[in-house]
């Protein structure tokens, strides 16, 4: 495993960091999950993300259960606040303070911790004065509940204003958590550029695109059973992608995988791992046998003429539009 430094921070994150939306407390049973987590740190993998939300709040204490008894200093713990976790009451969503504090003492009691390393906004809240938000993680950070703050799927602009407010507060704000992959780029016109000036890096979800780029869905054949396509908190994700057109395209990077004798999910891995800005790529896995294989990606490296292949196998399903984030 290799490790990157995430913004101008002194957190070092393994390139690979192992994510459980979808998998764990929903698609996976609970022994199995753990088997994953086994997995993931036999590879080297220390960055562990997940959010509130996710199996509403059972991803949390499912990853909690099968962390504990590990060293907490060797583990970079992530995780999110914004979608709502409790009966829906108008308080149980967004990034007003009282939310935000009460579900990061929720989050802690789940994991298992003290603290998180990177205590991220799931997205933005048009709703909330920013001040307010920021404000909040900032006593999170004092209090020592939060060693770092992270966003996801914040805009261009987004970012720039909270990283000012960072700044006012001395407040550590050190990633964006957007989705991004060969099919998917569209960070790179202004998130990026915006990040890489505010000192901010990316850790990077769906590099394989729900499982797309691993060349399993085939153009003109049923989806296979068991997969994130027949699984209810994936399939409406994962619908949009599943277009015979776009479908036959993938299977022309096969040839370019065999060629460096990597798998079609580890060509995808890697890919997203060729932007310097990108300091992490999340990986999630129903069993053991995935996170090992996924986690040799790291430290691959790609040459021009093999990403020109790329661009050119892929040409005209790739999105680029920085309109589509957020």
């Amino acid at each position: 495993m290799e490790f990157r430094r995430l913004g101008r921070s002194g957190l070092s994150v393994s390139e690979i960091s192992y994510g459980n939306w979808i998998t764990h407390g929903s698609q996976v049973e609970e022994e199995q999950a753990h088997a994953c987590v086994r997995a993931a740190l036999d590879s080297g993998i220390t960055t562990f993300d997940t959010a509130d939300v996710y199996a509403n709040t059972r991803a949390e204490s499912v990853l909690g259960r099968a962390l504990a008894g590990q060293r907490r200093e060797s583990l970079e713990i992530l995780t999110k606040v914004f979608w709502p976790t409790g009966p829906g009451g108008p308080n149980d969503r967004g990034l007003g303070r009282k939310h935000i504090i009460e579900s990061a003492n929720a989050s802690l009691k789940r994991l298992q911790t003290d603290y998180v390393d990177v205590y991220q906004a799931h997205r933005f809240d048009e709703s909330v004065p920013l001040e307010e938000t920021f404000l909040a993680f900032a006593d999170l950070v004092r209090a020592g509940k939060v060693l770092y703050i992270g966003v996801s799927e914040w805009k261009a602009d987004q970012i720039r204003r909270g990283a000012e407010l960072a700044r006012e507060l001395h407040v550590p704000f050190i990633s964006n958590q957007p989705q991004y992959s060969m099919l998917w780029r569209v960070i790179e016109a202004e998130v990026v550029p915006a990040s890489e000036r505010e000192g901010i890096s990316q850790i990077v979800f769906s590099p394989i695109a729900q499982g797309v780029l691993t060349g399993k869905y085939l153009p003109g054949r049923p989806v296979p059973e068991g997969s994130r396509a027949t699984d209810e908190s994936g399939k409406n994700f994962i619908a949009r992608l599943l277009r015979d057109e776009l479908l036959e395209k993938v299977q022309q990077l096969k040839p370019i995988a065999d060629d460096l004798g990597l798998s079609m999910a580890q060509l995808a891995v890697a890919w997203v791992l060729q932007n310097q800005n990108v300091a992490s790529a999340i990986i999630g896995a129903t069993r053991p046998e995935q996170v090992t294989g996924n986690a040799k990606a790291a430290g691959v490296r790609l040459d021009a003429d093999v990403l020109d292949r790329i661009d050119k196998a892929l040409d005209g399903a790739v999105k680029t539009d920085p309109t589509l984030g957020g």
